[in-house]
């Protein structure tokens, strides 16, 4: 099996389907691989495929009294909005990834390429869809939230009999759930039972998610979700997903514990602090090519690269460019180092992450 395609891959799924809204889905995208963009980290950020019109039986289909059935039908979105929703999150430098709930949606993570299919723990014996899955061929990840052990055994020796990779998520199927809920120790177990395969955690809980990705990550778990939102016309947040900032720190808790866990015997030492440093001292800053306006999108031709990198400037590590890229939000004039208040982007709102940028540099 190849576990190095779900070696510390992080996925973010859009709540609730992002309500069903194209340009809520496209804010979460931007403002979300900002984020990743910042911590240098392997990102996917996972749909929710459904067609619905064949997914919910037609005489149900407007019964607002059942609540699934109602969130399902309103979170409703053409193929058409997906088609360019997965084409943002490729363009943003994150890997788009699909929970298909039915057969025909399968057929949309091929015709849009998507290089890895989630199956999601109420589907993990649904063996019609995952045989449609399998003969994608595609790498898959399978959450087992609440599924029975004879079922985890079955659907782990149907993927190792077809060759296809399965990487493996703990996961409590409530949302949200409390710090005592998490079961933890489940990745021990599943590291036991299924070692052959990377395990990962599936975070849904209301409270205390920063530890509990430290602590996966000292258990053995490389692969993570969480739900991801952001704030936006009003619409509630929900308690188990994270706002672009609380990603940022989610991110930097894990970061944490994989510096405090050192490196195993299978992979290369991190570099000792010291050594970062004296490598960051070489990090390009960049700086105005000419006078930039506020509201200005930056291009290649308005920015250049040099050292020193300056505190709170951007550096080249988190430069992005174009359609997606960053705005202007103050002037700059040419010469000067960006930095990042001046810029789009959730550290500039946001002071406990400004602060980090504000520590580095000259």
């Amino acid at each position: 099996m190849n576990r190095d395609i779900f070696e510390d891959l992080f996925v973010l799924e859009m709540t609730n389907n992002h309500l069903g809204k194209a340009e809520r889905a496209l804010e979460i995208v931007r403002q979300h691989a900002k984020i990743a963009r910042f911590n240098n980290l392997r990102v996917a950020i996972k749909l929710q495929f459904r067609d619905v019109d064949n997914f919910v039986h037609k005489d149900f289909r407007h019964r607002t009294d059942i609540r699934y059935i109602n969130r399902v039908s309103e979170t409703k979105l053409s193929k058409e909005n997906y088609k360019e929703i997965v084409e943002m999150i490729r363009r943003s430098g994150c890997i788009p990834l699909a929970t298909p709930f039915d057969e025909g949606s399968v057929d949309w993570c091929v015709e849009f390429d998507l290089p890895i299919i989630k199956i999601a723990s109420a589907d993990s014996n649904d063996w019609m869809l995952i045989e449609k899955i399998s003969h994608t061929r595609k790498p898959v990840i399978v959450s087992f939230g609440g599924t029975p052990l004879k079922d985890m055994d079955d659907i782990v020796t149907f993927f190792e009999r077809r060759d296809i990779d399965l990487a493996i998520n703990h996961c409590v199927a409530a949302y949200p759930h409390e710090d005592m809920e998490c079961e933890l120790n489940q990745i021990d177990f599943l590291r036991n039972r299924y070692p052959e395969h990377t395990v990962g955690w599936s975070s849904h809980e209301g409270n205390d998610w920063t530890s509990s990705v430290a602590i996966a990550y000292a258990k053995g778990a490389r692969t993570f979700e969480r739900h991801i939102d952001v704030e936006m016309d009003g619409a509630p947040v929900a308690k188990y997903s994270s706002l672009p900032h609380q990603i940022d720190i989610w991110f930097k808790a894990f970061q944490k514990a994989k510096e405090m866990c050192g490196s195993p015997g299978t992979s290369r030492k991190a570099p000792l602090q010291k050594e970062t440093a004296y490598l960051d001292s070489y990090i390009r800053g960049v700086y105005a090519r000419r006078d930039l306006k506020a509201g200005q999108l930056l291009t290649e031709y308005d920015v250049y690269l040099a050292i020193p990198l300056q505190k709170g400037q951007i550096s080249t590590r988190e430069l992005m460019l174009g359609e997606y890229g960053h705005r202007m939000l103050t002037d700059c004039k040419k010469d000067e180092p960006i930095r990042i208040d001046v810029m789009d982007t959730p550290y500039a709102h946001n002071d406990q992450l400004k602060a980090l940028i504000y520590q580095r540099g000259l």
